[in-house]
């Protein structure tokens, strides 16, 4: 499996800045339309919009009453959460119809001896479907620089190391309902193992529910995210095939201090198994970090995050953090453009 958020062989994913967007001059002028044309349905919605519960979202709530938005600005309905929480994720998946160009790179550095350092890059075309639904197939590049690791062989090279396809679906709104709610599953293959740089063959997938909600109006934001990865890798110079999992817990906080600014904190707690299905616990690891999302202009942003292993264990080795699955740094920095 390949992502910008990194393969699950190596115990490492990813997760950004985007634009909240409101509905879309086509779904108000079709509701305009409606509205001059059929009176009574109209009215009908009104009155049906009074006796549903609160959370749930309306017709007439959702074509008529929500303003237009500005990509990548804070606004009256708010700032977009999807990527403002480092590699925590917001529920917020664009507006329909709107293309984004995302370059998302994600660096790992430090293990118990030596020098190491590497860079996955994921490049992706977002397309929202519709309120509910986005698409952003991918591809992923990779960089490493190993100098006298225990474990790895020494490698300074740059190669291309798959694609993948990633589908988001909002389950729950979030500016109708107490919190918002999308499930995410992205299925891809890797030729390149991202921690190591070895030639590879993998194929897996990652899955998750990204929540997030607003704690104070246009300035606080809170997100907790479930995710589950899971891939089949043969090595090729051994013809070896292997199964591993990973099963990580996130939580955020991010602030808005000024237009176009946000800023926060971000805490992960990441889990790594032999076997695909979380079968034989590997060890774990906490990441704790500063997180930030910046618009540049309505149109384009920048976020990121760089967060440290404040504790772990591998299973087997009594030393302190657990190296073997993840590194002591792991930094994100994504640029996104909106069309």
């Amino acid at each position: 499996m390949t992502s910008g958020r990194a393969a699950v062989s190596r115990g490492r994913k990813a997760d950004s800045f985007a634009s909240r967007r409101g509905r879309g001059h086509a779904a108000r002028s079709f509701a305009a339309l409606l509205a001059g044309t059929m009176p009574a349905a109209a009215e009908e919605a009104q009155s049906w919009r009074g006796h549903a519960p609160s959370w749930l979202p309306s017709l007439s709530h959702a074509v008529t009453d929500t303003p237009e938005t500005v990509p990548g600005s804070h606004h009256a309905e708010g700032v977009d959460t999807e990527h403002i929480f480092g590699f925590t994720m917001g529920s917020d998946i664009g507006q329909p119809g709107e293309i984004e160009v995302e370059l998302e790179n994600v660096a790992g550095f430090g293990k118990r001896g030596g020098s190491y350092a590497t860079l996955a890059t994921l490049t992706q075309v977002k397309y929202t479907v519709n309120d509910r639904l986005r698409i952003a197939p991918g591809l992923a590049l990779g960089a490493q620089r190993i100098d006298a690791v225990p474990g790895y062989d020494d490698r300074r090279h740059l190669s291309f190391n798959g694609a993948g396809f990633e589908v988001r679906y909002k389950l729950i709104d979030r500016e109708v309902a107490p919190f918002g709610l999308t499930l995410h599953a992205q299925p891809g293959w890797s030729r390149v193992d991202e921690a190591s740089g070895m030639r590879i063959e993998q194929y897996g997938a990652e899955f998750a529910a990204l929540f997030d909600r607003e704690l104070i109006k246009d300035r606080l934001f809170a997100a907790f995210n479930v995710w589950y990865g899971t891939g089949a890798t043969r090595q090729l110079s051994t013809g070896v095939w292997g199964h591993e999992s990973e099963l990580q817990l996130h939580g955020a906080l991010s602030y808005a201090f000024a237009p176009g600014f946000v800023a926060g904190v971000g805490l992960r707690y990441l889990r790594a198994y032999d076997g695909g299905g979380l079968d034989r616990f590997a060890g774990d690891a906490v990441f704790l970090g500063p997180t930030f999302s910046y618009a540049i202009t309505p149109t384009l942003g920048v976020s990121g995050t760089w967060q440290v292993q404040v504790s772990g264990q591998s299973l087997g080795d009594a030393r302190p953090l657990n190296l073997d699955h993840f590194e002591r740094h792991q930094a994100m920095l994504r640029l996104n453009a909106h069309f």
